[in-house]
């Protein structure tokens, strides 16, 4: 899709809504990415700093096989970052409703639809799995490396300050995470609670310095998507390590939960992981 989304103003983020029982397309809304990636320095004009993509789960997701049947899924979906826009996740939720009694031959037409509608929307490739509500990949699991949620520190600052950002002189290669993180819908005000993991090689970073951005996004208004570009923006700018993964897990809400994940290009993708709060 190449269209400039209309404004958020028109979505139906923050408003009252009827549930459609029927296929409706139509019902996704995006939003581009580019002004916020113009309010961290990221011109449309120059190539992204990052790779990376948008994880979501559906969870509300249920259709009708060819005998009226009803099939239930959890849908997996990763949205390329590269694409021009997100979706709005009241829309998607609205959306995933629309297929509950609508007649599908297969999981597969299914997964094809999506794919198909998510991609025109976004302006990239959207790939689709299907899961089993029982599949042991939704089991949740533990993130990586060190938490550092047990620092004993003094915190007074409640909005990111890259200033808090600092990185020694040795080089280090680490994995740290934090279940601190909480920022807030910047349509409805809804807390949107999370936890993130920082990959990273080179100077070592305080981790006391760390924690106190981390929890600066406490009263933050910021889609998920964008919040982990700006970390991701302000640790390349005040530490500039060589290798840099910046990945978030929000907590489920609506049916959906986001983990989007930013990495320099060259990195390893992270392998899907969910956690005990999603």
């Amino acid at each position: 899709m190449e269209d400039t989304p209309v404004g958020l103003e028109h979505s139906p983020l923050g408003r009252a809504s009827s549930y459609p029982e029927q296929y409706d397309a139509t019902l996704l809304f995006p939003l581009s990415r580019a002004e916020n990636r113009v309010a961290l320095g990221l011109e449309a004009s120059d190539p992204l700093p990052f790779i990376g993509e948008d994880e979501w789960h559906g969870f509300e997701l249920s259709w009708l096989n060819a005998r009226g049947k009803p099939v239930v899924a959890v849908g997996r979906f990763r949205l390329p970052a590269d694409a021009s826009n997100l979706i709005e996740s009241k829309s998607f939720k609205l959306y995933l409703n629309s297929f509950n009694q609508s007649r599908f031959a297969s999981g597969e037409e299914v997964a094809a639809t999506l794919e198909r509608d998510l991609s025109d929307i976004t302006g990239g490739r959207v790939h689709v799995d299907l899961l089993d509500v029982d599949d042991p990949e939704l089991m949740p699991r533990a993130l990586p490396g060190e938490c550092i949620d047990a620092l004993d520190i003094e915190i007074s600052d409640y909005t990111p300050s890259a200033e808090h950002l600092r990185a020694g002189t040795d080089v280090v290669e680490e994995t740290l995470h934090s279940h601190l993180l909480k920022s807030n819908c910047p349509v409805t005000g809804q807390p949107d609670w999370g936890s993130v993991m920082v990959r990273y090689k080179g100077p070592r970073l305080d981790r006391e310095g760390l924690l106190r951005y981390l929890v600066g996004f406490r009263r933050h208004q910021g889609f998920h998507e964008h919040c982990v570009e700006q970390i991701f923006v302000d640790l390349m700018c005040r530490a500039a390590p060589s290798e840099l993964l910046v990945l978030a897990r929000y907590v489920r809400r609506g049916g959906l939960d986001i983990s989007p994940w930013r990495a320099t290009p060259g990195m390893q993708p992270p392998r899907p992981l969910r956690l005990a709060r999603q």
